[in-house]
């Protein structure tokens, strides 16, 4: 195969995308449209939930949902340290603390162990809510994790941006898709063009409760809303008459300090099609990660790798090596743009000035010493595949 450049992760565009974009473009609406709902729904009912809020973007998403939980100043949140650094962010944007608890080595998720055990040592009222991270596309046991918010009165936020189309099965044998509501408070997705849904950039909300998906509505477009009798203290205009009732076509308000934080109807009109093909790139990211497995099953030069997991959506393939960063210079020099993911983020310059320091997490710092993630995506073929393995294999045994 000649070289050329292989990345981590990319879109799919097809010839339905490009002609849904062209529909919006051509359209009456190009932001806050029709398709804004229509995407809402379809996502919804993909995800097997009731109400579904379309963003900016995550990042947004985890704002907003922060914001709706009513988190707090001085308040605490429990995260992981192993996830892009918005999962934490959003705690700190709303004048709270991150506080980081550390890995399990074989799924690369929170544990949910440590966590109980921060819980159940910790003064109670410590700590407000949880946002768990679907790392890699790979669902966080969230049955046994509701079980521990109710005891501790925390809240939970699902950061599910890796893992639409994931699930765990409970403890009845049932499938639980990530974002479905069954036991998140929210959930929150991203549509970044490396995602399993692109958008270009994106984001979506998920609940099953309505006040907190009124709140989201609002939120998102400045806390405005028009329909002033939703509230008890709306706007009286000079004759007693709320401003609603008389200006039904135009009238809005302003209730909470809001943000400016939605979706145009073009990007939604993209994230419908791409939806449509969803369950499909699962599918093919499972086979690359089934001969990514098989590839590097009992290789002495590897430490740890993703594997094949029922309900795993994979964003990401991750290997963990030995020599971890000759082979990325090598990939590199050889057209293959593998990614590191993540630098731990309480060893972030922001978050090392609030107290956080190297060896407080053991089990994530060793993790990111070794890990690397290898080409995954649906538009990823055979060849090229082949290709980044034989790289690897010729990288570690000549």
């Amino acid at each position: 195969m000649s070289k050329k450049i292989i990345p981590y992760g990319r879109q799919h565009i097809d010839d339905t995308d490009i002609e849904a974009v062209v529909q919006a473009l051509q359209s009456d609406f190009l932001t806050q449209g029709p398709k804004i709902a229509e995407f809402e729904q379809a996502f919804a009912e993909y995800v097997q939930c009731k109400y579904a809020v379309a963003v900016a973007n995550g990042t947004a998403a985890l704002h907003l949902g922060a914001l709706a939980l009513g988190l707090k100043e001085g308040q605490r949140v429990l995260t992981t340290p192993i996830t892009f650094a918005a999962s934490a962010n959003c705690i700190e944007y709303c004048g709270a603390d991150a506080h980081f608890i550390d890995i399990d080595e074989q799924g690369y998720l929170i544990d949910l162990d440590l966590v109980e055990k921060e819980l159940r040592e910790a003064e109670k009222g410590t700590f407000t809510g949880i946002i768990p991270v679907d790392f890699a596309g790979n669902p966080v046991q969230l049955e046994r994790l509701r079980k521990l918010a109710d005891q501790y009165g925390l809240w939970i936020m699902e950061d599910a941006c890796h893992a639409p189309g994931a699930y765990f099965k409970d403890d009845s044998g049932r499938e639980q898709r990530s974002g479905n509501g069954a036991f998140a408070d929210l959930s929150v997705f991203s549509f970044h063009p490396v995602k399993h849904i692109a958008c270009g950039e994106g984001g979506m909300i998920t609940t099953n409760d309505k006040v907190l998906y009124e709140k989201l509505i609002t939120l998102r477009t400045h806390g405005i809303t028009r329909n002033a009798d939703l509230y008890e203290n709306s706007v009286e205009l000079a004759n007693g008459a709320s401003g609603f009732e008389d200006y039904p076509n135009w009238y809005m308000e302003m209730q909470h300090l809001g943000y400016n934080y939605r979706l145009t109807d073009i990007q939604a009109a993209l994230g419908c099609t791409q939806l449509q093909k969803a369950d499909a790139g699962i599918e093919r990211r499972t086979d690359i990660a089934q001969k990514y497995a098989n590839a590097f099953d009992g290789k002495d030069f590897l430490k740890g790798q993703s594997g094949v997991v029922e309900g795993h959506a994979y964003h990401l393939y991750v290997i963990e090596v030995e020599r971890r960063r000759e082979l990325y210079d090598y990939l590199r020099e050889h057209g293959i743009f593998a990614q590191i993911h993540y630098i731990p983020a309480h060893l972030m310059p922001y978050y090392q000035k609030k107290g956080w320091k190297s060896g407080d997490f053991p089990k994530a710092e060793k993790y990111y010493q070794h890990c690397i993630s290898l080409p995954m995506y649906p538009g990823l073929s055979d060849e090229e595949q082949q290709y980044v393995i034989e790289r690897i294999l010729t990288f570690y045994h000549g």
